[in-house]
């Protein structure tokens, strides 16, 4: 277990290839991670909600897992997105998936079953004594239904030191997440889980982000992060600003729709994805495209 593994700076939520018949296309697969590993981001997370995990077979995520892994081979860290809202279930399942090549896991509030703070508590509490890796909690209310309240958040930070590393921020509450930045335990980290709010929550003392538009712009992004974190914003913020547009357009009809339509254009992916998921209108197609072109250097893929 590397438990000196610091989710700070910035993680990419990795997308996940498919081939036009919907398999997995392990070759675009191995050419983003390449992509990303050369352009110097700090952490891929593979298999969490832009990868598309929810819609693969428990063997093609296993599949996906140790190809990512065999093909990184060292050369960054790598953190696994294992989630279920069944929590025996996905305790069994960290007690037993090979981790071999993986710093930590990601975990969301478990979804559907709308559990209440103290069910979400003890849900994270059989997941950090199950894994053998750091546990970085991931809240997104949006897609799971129920919202981790920062005392609940704070309470499994102070609980399993060095174990529950992190949170990845993606309520838009911005009270809640302030809250949790001045309150955590020292080496807790928040990371932002929204590209657009990456900067301010920097600003706010969050410590990186997991990422969805650096699977497309890795050097951009992540440059605007560690300026940020270095406490130069003007720099940042010149480069944040051409990038709102493509915030925007990356999440007019959903994630990862917005990404594989990016990735496409940048020939770096096909525009595929597994139902109920479906690629975006033309309209934000043609938006992404223009948007794309204004950001200086962003056609650095090929």
């Amino acid at each position: 277990m590397n438990t000196r593994f610091d989710p700070t700076g910035t993680g990419v939520a990795l997308a996940t290839p498919f081939k036009k018949d919907f398999s997995i296309d392990y070759d675009a697969l191995g050419r983003l991670v390449d992509f990303l590993i050369e352009r110097k981001v700090e952490y891929i997370v593979v298999l969490a909600t832009t990868g598309e995990a929810v819609t693969m077979t428990w063997e093609e995520r296993s599949h996906v897992a140790r190809f990512v892994a065999e093909h990184a081979a060292g050369r960054i860290p790598l953190v696994l997105g294992m989630s279920s809202n069944a929590t025996v279930f996905l305790a069994q399942q960290l007690r037993t998936i090979d981790l071999t090549g993986y710093s930590a896991v990601l975990s969301v509030v478990p979804f559907y079953n709308k559990p209440s703070q103290r069910g979400i508590l003890a849900h994270f509490s059989t997941v950090a004594e199950a894994s053998p890796l750091p546990v970085i909690l991931y809240n997104v209310p949006s897609r799971t239904g129920a919202n981790m309240e920062a005392a609940t958040t704070l309470e499994l930070a102070r609980k399993y030191p060095g174990k529950v590393i992190a949170v990845k921020e993606a309520s838009g509450r911005i009270g809640q997440i302030r809250e949790i930045i001045e309150k955590k335990p020292a080496g807790f980290r928040v990371l932002s889980g929204d590209d657009a709010l990456t900067l301010p929550l920097i600003a706010m003392g969050a410590e990186g982000v997991i990422s969805v538009i650096a699977n497309a712009l890795p050097d951009r992004f992540s440059t605007m992060v560690r300026l940020a974190m270095a406490g130069r914003f003007d720099e940042a913020g010149a480069i944040d600003r051409p990038l709102q547009p493509l915030y925007r357009y990356l999440f007019t009809d959903g994630n990862p729709s917005g990404i594989k339509a990016l990735l496409s254009i940048l020939g770096l992916a096909e525009n595929v994805l597994r139902l109920p998921l479906v690629p975006v209108t033309d309209p934000t197609f043609e938006a992404l495209m223009a948007a794309s072109a204004a950001v200086p250097d962003s056609f650095n893929a090929k």
